[in-house]
């Protein structure tokens, strides 16, 4: 089986590939060649420098895009449009209009998105041509924006997939003092925007005996951000890139007048592949080291204490790609937290994939002709989807949402969920609404659909901030500035 990295010269492509091999080396993947494609030749020279030989498994790299997805059967899509240089922008546009400048998280997400989409959903037209069979597991941020526009084009075939509610519930369930495996945890939200809901042990939900405990919810990463109060209040454990919405305009100002997290990791990455180049020999030790440093500062714009030892291991979203991975082609069904389509598609065969790709062809004559509705090009299914066929039953059926998922060789279909409250709806559907926005701004090439995008969303709510931080994107990238001006 071969599986192909879209931004294979990125930092963290070692650790997909030291987790692929673990599976390799115990039977649980059966895949023979890793493809690395990125643009720059030099990053995918360190990287390629970075991993250890796996016996039986072939890596390549190419800076040449047909060329990687010719023959996938999988695709990961961790492409980040712009690098680095590009996430400062975003954050500091934000911050030059004192709001928070967070690279998935209000404008700069937004911005970070409205750079991003002409080119995954390239990439995407393209595999839907020459890979038309693989399955793409989008890590490429923003997560669920990014993964609701690429249905447009590749259907039920694309999935995506974040690593935050699984650390959020390995860490409540660890202050619980059980076995995460033994837990049926309840969280349902969109991409940085959900809520753990319930922990069911032996037929109880134990969450309300954790919100209780004062010294165990404050003692990881969600409770000691929020503090128990709010947590009690809510009932629920919110995932923490909410707190960038609960104190928005503090951190707003708290981060203007230090060096974002863009910047840091921008300083640390350019260290590292300056070094690596240098040194070749020495850079698995160098990239080691980095990446420890990149998980200490993760989240450190809204962290007091140092995170525990047990979360800077290595992420997670390699874990959650590669079970995911798995469960598609070939292995035991599995039920995991995932990016999909709120309709239910337990049933959907191959044929049924193809048929939904229907949308991306809608989605290429809304590229070419402006003609087309979004709605129409994420999903031609979606709008005629019976309530009882939904997960979310207040939601569209086409709108990706984050929670509980069945998957199997046919995709990933949401399980269903306990009604929602009304905030969290309200919260989930004003960010969703946004969101498609700027999908609308790019697949119509709508200035006017890109300023109502940053208006409406709650993190700007303002016309005039919102012309502003348009003017700005266009003004800064070349890309959008072709698309919007």
């Amino acid at each position: 089986m071969r599986l192909v990295i879209l931004g294979g010269g990125g930092f963290r492509v070692p650790l997909v590939h030291r987790a692929l091999a673990g599976r390799i080396r115990s039977g649980a993947l059966d895949v023979d060649e890793l493809v690395l494609y990125d643009i720059d030749s030099e990053r995918l020279g360190v990287i390629g420098s970075v991993l250890p030989e796996t016996p039986g498994l072939r890596v390549r790299t190419t800076t040449d895009l047909p060329d990687a997805m010719t023959g996938a059967d999988v695709v990961f899509s961790a492409i980040r449009v712009g690098g680095a240089a590009g996430r400062v922008r975003d954050e500091r546009r934000a911050l030059d209009l004192g709001l928070l400048g967070q690279e998935t998280v209000g404008a700069g997400g937004l911005s970070y998105a409205l750079r991003t989409l002409p080119v995954v959903l390239d990439a995407a037209r393209l595999q839907a041509r020459i890979a038309p069979d693989a399955w793409l597991i989008n890590f490429t941020n923003p997560a669920g924006l990014i993964t609701e526009a690429l249905t447009g084009v590749l259907g039920r075939r694309v999935i995506g997939i974040c690593d935050s509610p699984i650390g959020l519930i390995r860490r409540s369930v660890r202050a619980l003092g059980l076995d995460p495996a033994l837990i049926d945890a309840d969280y349902v939200g969109i991409n940085h925007l959900g809520w753990l809901r319930a922990l069911h042990h032996d037929g109880r939900d134990l969450l309300p005996d954790l919100l209780a405990d004062r010294a165990a919810v404050e003692g990881f990463e969600e409770g000691a951000l929020f503090g128990a109060p709010v947590l009690q209040a809510l009932g629920a454990i919110p995932n923490e890139y909410l707190y960038f919405f609960a104190e928005s305009r503090a951190l707003a100002a708290q981060l203007a007048g230090t060096d974002t997290r863009g910047e840091v990791l921008a300083a640390q990455q350019q260290r590292f592949y300056a070094d690596a180049v240098g040194a070749p020999d020495r850079a698995a030790q160098l990239w080691e080291a980095a990446r420890r440093s990149r998980e200490e500062t993760y989240l450190a714009e809204a962290r007091q204490e140092e995170r525990a030892e047990e979360d800077l291991e290595g992420g997670g979203y390699e874990h959650v790609a590669l079970d995911l991975m798995a469960a598609l082609t070939g292995g035991p069904a599995v039920e995991m937290i995932v990016n999909a389509p709120n309709g239910r598609a337990a049933g959907v065969t191959g044929a049924a994939c193809a048929q939904n790709r229907h949308g991306g062809r809608a989605f290429e004559q809304a590229d070419s002709q402006n003609t087309v509705s979004v709605a129409t090009a994420i999903s031609a299914a979606g709008a005629h989807s019976r309530i009882g066929d939904r997960a979310i039953a207040e939601l569209p059926a086409d709108m990706v949402i984050e929670t509980r998922c069945r998957v199997n060789g046919s995709g990933a279909s949401p399980l269903p969920v306990a009604p929602l409250e009304l905030y969290q709806l309200g919260m989930m559907t004003s960010v969703r609404a946004a969101e498609r926005k700027i999908i609308d701004a790019v697949v119509h090439r709508s200035r006017d659909a890109a300023l109502a995008g940053f208006a409406l969303h709650p993190l700007v709510g303002s016309w005039d901030l919102a012309a502003r931080l348009v003017d700005s994107v266009i003004a800064d990238e070349p890309t959008v500035r072709e698309l919007l001006a």
